[in-house]
Formats: C-alpha cells, sequence, structure tokens
C-alpha cells in the first residue's frame, strides 16, 4: 500500500509548494481536486486539457517529486433537481473523466449525487426511512429515473476511458452504504466503485472493517479515505446520528470528524488496513483533514504518524512457515 493525501487541505498554497512539503513528509501519492466541492485550485481540466505542454508541465512536477497521482476528485451533485446546478457538475465529471485518462490516473472520486423528488423539484431529498410509503415511491422512481440511468452512462464513458470511478459513500446522497453502492454498481457497471471513507461508515453506526468486507469481496474498493470520526456518547441521545448541527457547534454535535488516531485507537485503524490487504487492496491510503480541532499541519501530521505505523506497505510474498 502507499500513503497520499487529499490535496484540498493544501489548496491555499502554490501546486510547487504544496508538492515540497507533501514530499517532505514521505507520503507517496497525491489526490487532487478538479471542481465541484473541493475546487480546482491545483488542477483545473479546462487549463491542462486546452495545453499539451502545461499537462506535461503539471505531471512532471508531480513525478519529478517522487510522487504519484492516485485520483481525481471532483465531489459534486450532478443529479441536482435544479439543472443550472446539475449541469456544471455533470460537466466537471465529464471532463475529470477525460483529464484522468490523459494523465494516465485510474480513478476519478466524486458524490453519487441526489435527485428531487419528481420532476419538478427544486431541492434534493434524501429518503431514510420506509414509511410512510411516500419514501419508497420516491426512492424507487429516483433510482429508476435518475440515479441509474445517469450512472449507466458515466459508467460507460469512464471504462472506455480506461477509468474507475469512486463513490464516496456519504450521508445525504443516494450512494450512501455498501449495499447502495452495490446496487448502483450491479445496474451500472463494474467501473462504478467505492472511494470508502470510514469516517462516513462510523456516524452512520457501520463498523468501516465490515463495509470493507463487504465491499472488497465484490471487488469494489476503488480508493480510499483515512479519516476519523468521534461520536459523543452523550450528544448523540439527543440528536441522533443524522444531527443537523452546523459542523461548527462542536461541543454540542453528536459527531465529529477527527484526524487519524483522534476518533478511534491504532488497532481499530490497524484491524481496518489489514482488511484492505486481505480483501486483495494494494493501492492508496488517501489521508483527507477535516477535523475542526486542529490546524492543517497539524492534522496531516499526526495522521501521517499515525498511518505510518499500521500501513502495511511490503508484499506479502509465499507464506514461509506453512
Amino acid at each position: 500500500m502507499k500513503l497520499g493525501v487529499f490535496t484540498v487541505l493544501f489548496g491555499g498554497k502554490p501546486l510547487e509548494e504544496a508538492l515540497d512539503y507533501i514530499a517532505s513528509k514521505g507520503l507517496d501519492a497525491v489526490e487532487l481536486g478538479t471542481g465541484g466541492y473541493p475546487g480546482n485550485a491545483h488542477c483545473d481540466p479546462d487549463t491542462l486539457l486546452a495545453d499539451a505542454g502545461k499537462l506535461r508541465d503539471f505531471k512532471h512536477a508531480i513525478e519529478s517529486r517522487g510522487l504519484m497521482i492516485s485520483a481525481l476528485s471532483c465531489h459534486a451533485n450532478p443529479l441536482h433537481p435544479q439543472k443550472a446546478l446539475a449541469e456544471p457538475d455533470d460537466a466537471v465529471i465529464r471532463k475529470t473523466i477525460e483529464l484522468a485518462n490523459r494523465l494516465e490516473v485510474p480513478v476519478v472520486n466524486t458524490f453519487s449525487g441526489c435527485p428531487g423528488d419528481h420532476e419538478g423539484a427544486k431541492y434534493p431529498n434524501w429518503p431514510v426511512a420506509p414509511w410512510p410509503n411516500d419514501y419508497q415511491d420516491i426512492l424507487k422512481w429516483q433510482w429508476e429515473e435518475k440515479v441509474i440511468p445517469y450512472w449507466s452512462e458515466i459508467g460507460s464513458l469512464a471504462e472506455a476511458a480506461n477509468v474507475k470511478i469512486g463513490l464516496e459513500l456519504h450521508g445525504g446522497f443516494s450512494v450512501h452504504s455498501p449495499s447502495t453502492l452495490l446496487r448502483l454498481r450491479d445496474a451500472a457497471g463494474k467501473s462504478i466503485g467505492a472511494n470508502l471513507d470510514p469516517s462516513h461508515m462510523w456516524w452512520q453506526g457501520i463498523d468501516p472493517v465490515q463495509a470493507v468486507r463487504i465491499l472488497g469481496r465484490a471487488g469494489a474498493i476503488h480508493h480510499f479515505h483515512a479519516k476519523d470520526t468521534s461520536i459523543d456518547p452523550i450528544n448523540v441521545n439527543a440528536h441522533g446520528i443524522t444531527d443537523m448541527q452546523p459542523y461548527t457547534n462542536m461541543l454540542d454535535r453528536a459527531w465529529q470528524f477527527r484526524t487519524v488516531g483522534f476518533g478511534h485507537d491504532l488497532k481499530t485503524w490497524a484491524d481496518i488496513i489489514s482488511e484492505l490487504r486481505l480483501v486483495g487492496y494494494d493501492y492508496v491510503v488517501s489521508i483527507e483533514h477535516e477535523d475542526g480541532l486542529m490546524s492543517i499541519d497539524e492534522g496531516f501530521s499526526k495522521a501521517v504518524q499515525n498511518l505510518q505505523q499500521v500501513l502495511i506497505r511490503e508484499p506479502l510474498g509465499e507464506m514461509w512457515w506453512v
């Protein structure tokens, strides 16, 4: 396995300065935002696709520092019921697939998105209960009319470009759990897989080790994020796991994102890494830092230090003892 970072946290630095800092920490890979929610501070598809020289220089800047690109990420909502919002998100996903093909990057990460509840809807509707039955009707319409048709088309586009799509399982979007990911994969093809982030499993009440096993058995883990979550045992009783308070209201929230090792101990993280190895995932573990209690540098540095202790880097080889 290799250790990387989602560079959006260094968006305030010029690309080469950010790359120097990342390389100085001993990392192997970078994940770059190309638009949507992460922005494109370091990797603008329009600029790079229009100029072969800039594309070549961009690739050299990364590779000359001993780094690789693990994924291009354009998390967005291409299924938003408002066309003025959905169309730019769809466009950036398509451009990012083309750019990934040009750069020989194997994975594009994004969200599945979430539609509204009918053709004239204005806002997304995320059903989370099977009753009243209206929610089942909404869910059926969303998947049959929006989710499956859209991702079937994008999956075919990605496959033709020799690129895999890593959907991040995130609450608020149609694909948010191992079962919803596998449902879409069955319908839209094997180019669709997960960008698995344990932090979103924990707050949904899902054991990330079991999520790795469920998805890994299906060959459906295309990329992996390293981010932690802490659950407040008191506040969760007041607000539940679907706590709608702002992330900034940390003292009262039911859960919050933490850097690796500050929500769950390193034994838990070692179990996750071991399970990834067990199901055959031998790609990049990409740090995502969204810890409201730590600065960018401290949160990132502690994640690096903690993951270096549990990451399994070397090939196993033969079991010499059997």
